[in-house]
C-alpha cells in the first residue's frame, strides 16, 4: 500500500470521526431538551427551578400525573384524538395517493391546468373566515368530520406523491399492464400502491403527527367537550391551574404548592401529548430514510 492510499484512509478516519461528532452534538442538542422534560415531570420542582435536576429525576413524584389522570376528560379526549388521526390518516394518504398518481399521468386530460391549481393553493388561500362560513354552510361545525374533511388533504403531500409517480417505473408497468388488459383503477390498486409502501409509510407519519397535534381547527370548529381531542383538553387543564392558582391569594404556602403541582402538570402534560407519537415512530422510521429521497433522480 503508498503513501498516497495510507494518506486516503487517515483522511477517510478523520472524516467518520467527525462526523460522528458532530451527529452526537446535534442529538444532544435535539433530544436533551424531551429528555429534561421527561425528568422535570418526575421531580420536586423546587429542584428543577433550583437547576439541581440536569441528569436523572431528583425528589421522584408522580403528582403531576396524578393530578392530570384526576380528569376525566384525559380518557375523553385520548379516544377522541385517535379516532381523529386514524380516520383523519387513512382518508389523507388515500385521497393524496389518488391525487398525486392521477396527476402524475401525463394522459391525464388538463393535467397542467390542474396541477397549477394545487400550486396555487400553496400560496393563496381564503382566510380563516370565509373558511369558517364554509365549514358552517355545510353542516359540518360541531361535528365528527370537521376535524377530518376541511384538512383531509396537504398539497405539499400531493406534490410529493406526484414526484414519486413520475419516476420511470411507472411508464413500463403502465405500457405492460395494458398489453394485459388491466385497467387504470385495477393498475393503481394492484400494482401501484403495493409498490409504494415507502411513500405510504411517510405519508402516515406525516399525517398521523398533524392529526395527533391538531389543536385550532378543534378551538374553532367544536363546541361540545365531548368531542373535544386531547390537545384541546390538555390545554383546558393547564389553563384552569393557572386560573385557580391566580384566584387564591391568602396563604402564601397554599400559593406555592399550587405553583409547584402547575409546573408538575405542565410537564406531564408534554409527556401525555408527546408519548403516542414518539412509541409509534420507530415503525416507520425505516421508511423514512427511502422517504426522504422520494422524487430524487433514481440511477
Amino acid at each position: 500500500m503508498n503513501s498516497h492510499s495510507i494518506r486516503q484512509i487517515r483522511s477517510d478516519k478523520f472524516f467518520d470521526v467527525f462526523n460522528y461528532c458532530i451527529m452526537l452534538l446535534v442529538l444532544i442538542i435535539v433530544g436533551y431538551p424531551m429528555y429534561f422534560v421527561i425528568i422535570a415531570s418526575f421531580s420536586d420542582p423546587d429542584l428543577v427551578n433550583r437547576g439541581e435536576v440536569l441528569f436523572w429525576p431528583k425528589g421522584f413524584t408522580l403528582l403531576g400525573y396524578q393530578r392530570l389522570f384526576h380528569y376525566p376528560q384525559i380518557v375523553t379526549g385520548y379516544k377522541n384524538t385517535i379516532l381523529y388521526t386514524i380516520v383523519g390518516t387513512v382518508v389523507g394518504v388515500f385521497l393524496t395517493l389518488s391525487a398525486g398518481y392521477a396527476i402524475s399521468r401525463r394522459d391525464l386530460f388538463g393535467r397542467r391546468f390542474i396541477i397549477l391549481m394545487f400550486t396555487f393553493t400553496l400560496f393563496f388561500n381564503g382566510g380563516l373566515i370565509p373558511t369558517y362560513l364554509l365549514v358552517k354552510s355545510l353542516g359540518l361545525l360541531d361535528t365528527f368530520w370537521v376535524m377530518i374533511i376541511p384538512t383531509a388533504v396537504s398539497v405539499f403531500n400531493v406534490i410529493i406523491a406526484k414526484s414519486f409517480y413520475e419516476g420511470s417505473w411507472i411508464d413500463e408497468l403502465i405500457e405492460a399492464a395494458r398489453i394485459d388488459g388491466c385497467g387504470d383503477l385495477r393498475f393503481f390498486f394492484m400494482i401501484a400502491l403495493p409498490l409504494s409502501v415507502p411513500l405510504i409509510a411517510v405519508m402516515t407519519l406525516f399525517y398521523a403527527v398533524g392529526k395527533w397535534n391538531s389543536f385550532f381547527d378543534a378551538l374553532i370548529y367544536l363546541k361540545s367537550p365531548e368531542k373535544y381531542p386531547l390537545q384541546l383538553v390538555l390545554r383546558d387543564i393547564l389553563i384552569s391551574n393557572q386560573v385557580t392558582m391566580g384566584g387564591a391569594m391568602q396563604d402564601v404556602s397554599d400559593i406555592t404548592q399550587r405553583l409547584k403541582t402547575a409546573q408538575l402538570v405542565k410537564y406531564s402534560i408534554m409527556i401525555i401529548s408527546s408519548l403516542p407519537i414518539l412509541v409509534f415512530y420507530p415503525f416507520v422510521q425505516k421508511y423514512f430514510v427511502k422517504g426522504i429521497m422520494l422524487g430524487a433522480i433514481k440511477g
